[in-house]
């Protein structure tokens, strides 16, 4: 006569559950990756770093410049410099004016630093500069454009004339401030910049 040998509900329940370490172990591996979808899926940043609009970097062109004696100019000039850019009319009304100033006190509140900046007033049109700003900005260079397809190599969703920009040292457009560009916000920029670059 044979017999059979049935197994306890006990012994099937110990054969079916896993051990709590091994589910301990599987909810210590699979909750961060979980967690992290979720932020990832839910999560946006609320704001950038940088203030002003990035440039994917670009040389700019190489072209015909001459400085206000007509004495050539050329871009290799400002290498090793962090440059601020602005193009504006000759006559300077007063966007251009404002540009002028923020420039020189966004260099300004740089404090030890400041000699690192350059600023530069890219002259467009043949009118001749106004004497006296060329006194009230002194320090900034006045550079004269010859062909103002120039104007094409400075991005900008309307006018170029309405931004400042910003040249690395390697003499790679890189930043594009808006118009009527808030100068505090600048500076920070510009004080992250310089912090942590290692040319210029």
């Amino acid at each position: 006569m044979s017999s059979t040998t049935s197994a306890s509900p006990a012994d099937g329940s110990r054969r079916k559950s896993l051990p709590w370490p091994l589910i301990a172990l599987i909810v210590v591996c699979v909750a961060p990756l979980i967690a992290a979808y979720v932020s990832l899926d839910s999560w946006k940043p609320s704001r950038r770093m940088n203030y002003g609009d990035l440039i994917e970097p670009r040389p700019l062109p190489e072209t015909r410049l001459t400085r206000p004696d007509g004495q050539p100019f050329h871009w290799s000039e400002l290498k090793g410099r962090w440059v601020l850019i602005q193009l504006d009319d000759a006559r300077c009304g007063e966007p251009c004016r404002r540009k002028l100033y923020q420039m020189r006190q966004v260099r300004l509140s740089q404090g030890a630093e400041m000699n690192r900046i350059e600023r530069l007033w890219l002259l467009v049109g043949t009118d001749p500069v106004d004497p006296a700003l060329l006194v009230d900005y002194a320090g900034t260079l006045t550079i004269r454009m010859q062909d103002a397809s120039l104007i094409s190599g400075f991005p900008a969703p309307e006018d170029g004339k309405n931004h400042i920009y910003l040249l690395d040292p390697l003499g790679n457009l890189m930043l594009r401030y808006p118009r009527d560009a808030d100068p505090s916000r600048m500076k920070k920029d510009l004080e992250r910049l310089l912090k942590v670059s290692q040319v210029g």
